[in-house]
């Protein structure tokens, strides 16, 4: 079996795919990922040997501001993007048997697309449940369509983001339906998610209620072997456990006065530093020998060497700190990272801080309670019970006939 794998977003939407891939190849069948162009994305698939299509563009420099958005107004940007996500998609996946999509809406709108022209069998994941409508939670917010003012409980509110989903995303996606001889869709939202969307998250760190129904495989993790560099380990080697510090793709600002605060907040606990750049490219402010500045290194092998971990509440990140049993302060910035730092404080594991603005006093705040022995038992009991087979659990059930 040979299934294309689609996404478009940050590592946290690539790595994920990687996993998959590799698991599905450990069990005689053959993968493809289509992602952004990214020299790291290229690099992470082909460290794991996973066969890459690169489609639209780079995401790094879009997030950061190093490259001018897009021209053109909101729908016609929109439209670009599934016209040539769904062209790429479509000659990809000629030749495969299944499409598995996640990622930014319109190019997972473009891959059912792609799926339903070709006749292939079609999978949305996702990687975090927030965008998954359910009566439990209110849906995300939409380019240029606020809810009205009154708009009722979460189903209300569901029922108007998928108006407003069918509004912003519809016309493009029945263009190319109707090009190819489908019926057009009236609910493209619920039309891309399916009926039965999988959730890659582990049940321990995102209980999901038993509706709507959710096929919940747990998180796809891609087994790191990468040492450590040797400054690295010489560092971990020479004191007492640090902090983590870093925020992964959030091109935090000003990044100065970010790591200034949070490496303050850490020595205010008399704690040693490792400060990872990440999107926002932090840096030491000083050179004191208390803190060792790193690029991409491999958590897996980190993070459980660490007193805490202080990050933006990705949620590859969030489960990777849980999985190593050490303390979380999440620094919540968008999307679904306030419902890991609720789930991270609920939890026991670690503490939220509150929102993205930071003083050095609040950060070691929230600091001091990840520190405490009792939240460092919780987070040893709560990794002991999560589960690490969910690519191997996904990868089964595609090549289930």
């Amino acid at each position: 079996m040979r299934v294309l794998l689609s996404t478009y977003g940050s590592r946290g939407d690539v790595e994920p795919m990687a996993a998959l891939a590799v698991r599905l190849r450990g069990l005689g069948g053959e993968a493809v990922v289509c992602a952004p162009p990214d020299r790291e994305f290229a690099r992470l698939l082909a460290d794991a040997a996973v066969p890459m299509v690169a489609v639209g563009e780079a995401v790094r420099p879009l997030v950061t501001g190093t490259r001018p958005p897009p021209a053109g107004d909101f729908a016609a940007r929109t439209a670009a993007i599934i016209d040539a996500q769904f062209e790429q998609i479509y000659t990809a996946a000629t030749g495969c048997d299944a499409i598995v999509a996640t990622g930014t809406f319109p190019v997972a709108a473009a891959a059912r697309t792609a799926a339903d022209v070709l006749g292939l069998r079609y999978r949305h994941v996702s990687l975090q449940p927030t965008l998954l409508p359910s009566k439990h939670h209110p849906p995300p917010g939409r380019p240029g369509r606020p809810l009205p003012p009154g708009a009722g409980g979460n189903q209300a509110r569901w029922d108007h983001d998928a108006a407003s989903m069918q509004a912003l995303y519809g016309d493009p996606v029945n263009r190319i339906r109707v090009a190819n001889g489908l019926t057009p869709v009236g609910n493209v939202r619920d039309h891309v998610l399916t009926a039965r969307p999988w959730l890659a998250t582990d049940s321990i760190l995102n209980p999901w209620p038993a509706t709507p129904p959710v096929i919940q495989t747990g998180a796809w993790t891609l087994a790191d072997q990468r040492p450590l560099p040797s400054p690295l380990e010489a560092f971990l080697a020479a004191g007492p456990p640090p902090v983590y510090i870093g925020f992964g793709s959030i091109p935090v600002r000003p990044r100065h006065d970010f790591a200034r605060i949070a490496v303050g907040a850490a020595r205010r606990h008399g704690r040693r530093i490792v400060l990872a750049g990440g999107w926002a490219d932090l840096a030491p402010i000083d050179d004191r020998d208390d803190c060792i500045a790193v690029a991409d290194v491999n958590h897996q092998a980190l993070f459980p060497r660490t007193a805490a971990v202080v990050h933006h509440g990705g949620a590859g990140t969030t489960a990777t700190a849980a999985a190593a049993g050490t303390p979380q302060v999440v620094v919540p910035h968008i999307v679904d990272q306030p419902y890991w730092a609720e789930r991270v404080a609920r939890l026991g594991i670690g503490a939220a801080h509150r929102g993205p603005a930071l003083t050095t006093r609040s950060l070691a705040a929230a600091i001091e309670t990840a520190l405490r022995p009792e939240t460092r038992a919780r987070a040893a009991a709560i990794a002991s019970e999560m589960r690490t087979d969910g690519a191997d659990t996904a990868a089964r059930l595609l090549l289930d006939p």
